[in-house]
């Protein structure tokens, strides 16, 4: 399957987006879970973790798909070419 270098490129930079705002999401469920509250049932703490754990493993994701993208238009002439642009 041969992939237009510019949208390989869109893909790249929509993939990096998508990665830091599920890391700042992420982060903030984190932050619920270690700022003390006197209010906080156990379940709203594994809840919040497991919240916090899935968005950081999907920014994970996110951040991979990226960097596959950048490694194949690094591999070609045009591909470079949208690189420069950053």
């Amino acid at each position: 399957m041969i992939v237009n270098p510019k949208q390989l490129y869109e893909k790249m930079i929509d993939f990096k987006q998508y990665a830091v705002v599920l890391l700042a999401v992420g982060a903030f469920f984190y932050l619920g879970t270690i700022i003390p509250s006197e209010i906080k049932a156990a379940s709203d703490i594994y809840i919040s973790a497991g919240a916090s754990t899935g968005f950081l493993v999907l920014s994970i994701l996110f951040f991979f798909l990226s960097k596959q993208c950048q490694s194949k238009l690094t591999e070609t002439e045009e591909g470079q070419e949208y690189l420069m642009k950053k």
